[in-house]
């Protein structure tokens, strides 16, 4: 089982004056450390349900272009892309952009989209949630024909795009993976057995992870797709960290793996992010990689 590091507040002392030496320091802990994956958030505004949504919150691709720089194998990606925010055959340039730049490990993390206020804040048009999966679909087809050889059109109920050119195409073959985040059993799992390479569940305990990934099993014989491909990836919200427990950590992921979860998203918790990333390289990482995940 592998960590990776998700990075959703940028509230930290003497921010903004400080916020790039502490980015670049936290990600090169992580990248020398023996994190999986490095990701933060796609939002404009901070979660209201977490802190005041006026907190910093920086965009999530120019954050990724830094961290591209500043790092040399992490992978790196966003948890997860709000459909909404980009039209998709820019989505797929920026993507493509990311992957040349850092060398091939880029990864395009997507959703459907939900904060409503931030959209309604920046004019943002937020389309209703049968919608938003409409065009979450479409998003995926767009981003595989621009990473393809086909150069051609795509005509389908919400993008017309007349001809999907993308030069340079991804380093990453065939190309960057797709993790499509969300647990919803009828739509969101669908679409990653059909589209998707990695999915990242909401899953409170190893009992409802177990049964996600029996529903995402199912999708996957309906489809064609071989189960054992997909990436099986969850972010963190137990409290352990929060209290520095970190055997109380490692007992539940061993359940997690158990249960077929192969990487796990934590989150940097109080004011020293860098601390807190220096702790988890060097006592959790080696015991993480040591868990053995469940039979595919």
């Amino acid at each position: 089982m592998d960590l990776g590091l998700h990075v959703a507040s940028f509230s930290w002392p003497d921010s903004p004056n400080t916020t790039a030496s502490t980015l670049r320091e936290i990600a090169s802990i992580a990248d020398e450390g023996g994190f999986a994956s490095l990701s933060v958030m796609d939002h404009f505004f901070q979660l209201d349900q977490w802190a005041d949504a006026s907190e910093p919150m920086l965009e999530g691709y120019t954050t990724l272009g830094y961290l591209a720089a500043v790092t040399e194998r992490i992978r790196l990606g966003l948890l997860v892309t709000g459909v909404t925010y980009r039209h998709p055959g820019v989505l797929a340039k920026i993507i493509s952009t990311l992957d040349v730049l850092s060398r091939g490990r880029a990864e395009l993390g997507i959703g459907a989209a939900w904060y409503e206020r931030e959209h309604d804040g920046l004019g943002v048009p937020y389309p209703p949630l049968a919608e938003r999966f409409e065009r979450l679909e479409e998003t995926l087809l767009i981003c595989l024909q621009m990473w393809s050889e086909d150069n051609g059109t795509y005509a389908g109920k919400h993008y017309r795009l007349t001809e999907t050119l993308n030069s340079p195409q991804p380093i990453s073959q065939p190309h960057p993976p797709i993790m499509i985040g969300g647990s919803g059993e009828k739509k969101t799992l669908r679409l990653v057995a059909r589209y998707g390479d990695a999915c990242n569940l909401f899953a409170a305990t190893p009992e409802v992870a177990s049964h996600k990934l029996e529903v995402l099993r199912q999708h996957c014989e309906n489809e064609g797709t071989e189960y054992a491909r997909i990436r099986k990836t969850m972010l963190y919200v137990g409290s352990a960290l929060t209290q520095g427990d970190h055997d109380g950590f490692l007992d539940e992921m061993a359940g997690f793996a158990a249960a077929g979860i192969e990487g796990v998203m934590v989150m940097p918790v109080g004011k020293n992010p860098v601390g807190f990333t220096a702790d988890l390289a060097a006592e959790v990482v080696p015991r993480l990689q040591q868990l053995a995940t469940g039979t595919p």
